[in-house]
């Protein structure tokens, strides 16, 4: 309990006390808040996942900051940022961050994606082809696209529409390994879980849907992921991307591998991003 209370004050004193938030308008008009940290030729935009937010890297900002210009981004919908919109598409999230990189006139940007958050960066380069030097998923980007129909979609969805928390909460909780940080699961259900119900159900919806093919045949940046060791990488299918696609694995971790191993995580975050420029 006292890690946990340790834990939120933490996140409480990094989301109010940054000193550096700030907000742009999308491309729809809603309110998009960011985080700037740091002073470095090289860029990085860090996103978070689905129904997290910009507080999510706070083991990252204060390491990265070192070296590089660390911006971290809320998507609407989430944190900061404005709750208007009607349909929280993963090309409307990609126009989110492109509006933060443009407004601040960000070059040599690495835009970093966890979770959802792999597609939403995907769809951003997209829209920053002169900026955008690399695409890093964190735990994300295993596949190109879900074979799965919309009815499967609506069906998986229906338990979230019923009991949104408790059913947030049993789905968040399952992405961590067995013998996680007791205090670090709870703190992360939990969080997720009190998200919006609406907003989170449609980003949900509109992420199993989402087909990067057509997005990935315009860019040219490299996808390098730094993913947990559980769910396979369909490197066969990613041989057709040609910018060049490589993933490398954490073992003994899940899918919030940036917090249960954090030291870990920002090494190989770091000496990705070297070799990627090399």
């Amino acid at each position: 309990m006292k890690r946990l209370i340790l834990i939120s004050a933490l996140l409480i004193f990094l989301a109010g006390c940054g000193g550096n938030v700030d907000s742009v308008s999308s491309l729809d008009g809603v309110p998009i808040a960011f985080e700037k940290s740091g002073v470095g030729e090289t860029t990085l935009v860090l996103v978070h996942g689905w129904s997290c937010d910009k507080t999510y890297w706070h083991e990252q900002v204060p390491f990265l900051a070192e070296n590089f210009t660390v911006v971290t981004v809320d998507l609407a919908g989430h944190g900061q940022s404005g709750l208007s919109r009607q349909d929280y598409t993963m090309q409307a999230f990609g126009a989110d961050v492109a509006a933060v990189v443009s407004a601040l006139d960000l070059k040599n940007v690495y835009l970093v994606g966890h979770s959802m958050g792999g597609s939403v960066v995907v769809e951003a380069a997209a829209l920053l082809p002169e900026r955008v030097v690399g695409i890093i998923g964190v735990d994300t980007l295993q596949e190109m696209h879900w074979d799965i129909t919309p009815e499967q979609v609506d069906g998986y969805l229906v338990p979230f529409g019923s009991d949104f928390p408790g059913t947030a909460k049993k789905f968040v909780s399952s992405m961590f390994p067995a013998g996680a940080d007791t205090a670090l699961v709870n703190w992360v259900s939990n969080d997720m879980s009190s998200a919006p119900s609406k907003i989170a159900i449609s980003a949900m919806k509109n992420l199993f849907t989402h087909d990067l093919r057509p997005t990935l045949a315009t860019l040219k940046a490299p996808i390098w992921c730094l993913n947990a060791n559980q769910q396979p990488v369909d490197f066969q299918g990613w041989e057709a991307y040609q910018p060049g696609y490589t993933a490398v694995l954490m073992e003994g971790v899940g899918h919030f591998l940036f917090l249960e191993r954090p030291g870990e995580f920002n090494t190989k975050l770091v000496d990705m991003i070297g070799r990627m420029g090399s």
